[in-house]
């Protein structure tokens, strides 16, 4: 059995989180989505709104895609654990590949028992618009024993930090906006409200 590991801070999940699930669950046969706090990022929501949203989000794909589900049991600060976690839960003798940004390449190195975290997994980039996957990033994981796959996938040019920071509705799915409206998250409304006020 081969299982994607995929741990996003999804701070809110965004159209390109949801494309690249479309496409973990063509070439696998389980996707493990949770939403996970990234010891070297802020975060404005708490882990039950962005798993939520995670939800959401899968519920709203095209197609009812039966081998995706948001495990957020697996959450956890060390990458380790989490898949420690993953072979109680499925098996020791399943084939894990953690799934993760071009932007998190260059911290790998500094990872929570980084060594014995490669042994345990395959690595598969998903390249990032603005984040460039350089080969001295590529060597320092493989030299600790990084076993590294590139997806043929460039992920949507959106972010949640640019939805944070410029509230770009294109960069969300309508049931995510509609969430993060319906819980006052990111202070949308109360900007919208004093945006209107000003006029």
């Amino acid at each position: 059995m081969r299982i994607a590991l995929f741990g996003t801070s999804a701070d809110p999940p965004t159209a390109g989180h949801q494309e690249i699930l479309r496409w973990l669950s063509e070439r696998y046969d389980w996707v493990a989505v949770w939403a996970a706090d990234n010891p070297f990022k802020s975060h404005q929501t708490s882990l039950e709104h962005r798993a939520a949203m995670l939800r959401l989000l899968i519920a709203n794909m095209d197609a009812p895609l039966h081998n995706i589900a948001v495990e957020q049991e697996l959450s956890s600060w060390k990458t380790l654990e989490t898949v420690e976690k993953a072979k109680f839960r499925w098996s020791e003798n399943a084939e894990y590949t953690l799934v993760i940004g071009s932007d998190l390449l260059s911290q790998l190195p500094r990872w929570y028992r980084i060594e014995d975290l490669l042994q345990q997994v395959q690595l598969l980039i998903i390249p990032r618009p603005g984040y460039v996957i350089d080969e001295s990033s590529l060597e320092a994981v493989q030299k600790l024993g990084g076993k590294i796959a590139i997806a043929s996938l460039t992920g949507l040019d959106v972010s949640s930090t640019a939805y944070r920071e410029q509230r770009d509705p294109q960069a969300l799915t309508p049931p995510i906006i509609a969430y993060i409206h319906r819980e006052h998250l990111y202070k949308c409304e109360d900007a919208t409200t004093k945006r209107f006020q000003l006029r």
